[in-house]
């Protein structure tokens, strides 16, 4: 029975039992009306899937302590190959444009959600 019927049903109850049945009626049709709404926001969640659910990216935390790591174990890299031979110091640059790429990947646009 559709909420046009359930109405005209109850509309019509009152009438053939009178005003003394009123708060019952309403009541009821109440009743009838947030069971109609609560099965359609069932199936509506029902019919959403894991696959429809966008995965959001990293947490500002995790993006934070990202860059601390890398930032410091950039850093570390650079005094160790600095102070050990400066001869060395050319392998600093696949070092920063690798640690470049990590951050630039990991906190690059955000999934939609």
């Amino acid at each position: 029975m559709s909420t046009g019927d359930e109405l005209k049903a109850a509309v019509s109850a009152r009438r053939d039992l009178g005003p003394d049945y009123e708060d019952a009626v309403v009541d009821s049709f109440l009743d009838k009306v947030g069971q109609e709404v609560d099965r359609r926001v069932d199936e509506r969640l029902a019919a959403r899937s894991p696959k429809n659910v966008v995965r959001q990216g990293p947490s500002e935390s995790q993006r934070l302590a990202l860059a601390i790591v890398s930032l410091s174990l950039g850093t570390l890299a650079t005094l160790v190959l600095v102070l050990a031979d400066s001869a060395k110091a050319t392998m600093l640059i696949p070092i920063w444009v690798g640690i470049i790429i990590v951050n630039g990947l990991f906190n690059g646009p955000r999934g939609k959600g």
